[in-house]
């Protein structure tokens, strides 16, 4: 008798699902997506690319943009393309989807943007796959405004 395969959890299945919709992405250096969830019902996705109509990093390449961080630290960071969390969050306003009490799913740890639009959404749990080298704004975020994080490898991804 051969053995039952194991049912993923629903972060599981739903972290799966967010790589699979990465795969649209179109920055070659974040390929993010993201998967929002209500009651285990996908309501909207989202992966990083540009806005509707827009040139795309993969098409005309990347629009970099020095950062620099309060310990000094210099970083680029591609400004052509919207977060995936952020497309996901666009779409659901599109269409007239509330996110109110619902589970985001994402690559990462989001960014301090994507925290902040996160909270005024409603949405209440972010399940991310990885940590994200710039998250302490957004984790102090989520506490404070009581949305809870998951994180469910401990590794940081880097890019």
């Amino acid at each position: 008798m051969s053995e039952t395969p194991r049912r993923p959890t629903w972060d599981e299945y739903f972290i799966k699902l967010v790589d699979e919709v990465s795969l649209r992405a179109t920055c070659d250096r974040g390929r993010s997506g993201c998967v929002i969830v209500k009651d285990k019902r996908i309501l909207c996705t989202g992966y990083v690319g540009s806005p509707p109509g827009f040139p795309h990093c993969d098409e005309a390449g990347h629009l970099f943009k020095k950062v620099i961080d309060d310990d000094g630290t210099e970083r680029q960071h591609c400004m052509r393309t919207i977060h995936a969390e952020q497309n996901a969050i666009c779409q659901a306003a599109r269409w007239g989807i509330s996110l109110e009490e619902t589970t985001l799913y994402c690559t990462m740890e989001p960014c301090r943007v994507c925290a902040m639009l996160i909270i005024s959404v409603g949405i209440r749990k972010v399940v991310a796959k990885k940590r994200y080298h710039a998250a302490q704004d957004t984790r102090q975020l989520f506490e404070q405004a009581g949305v809870e994080l998951v994180v469910m490898l401990d590794e940081q991804e880097t890019y």
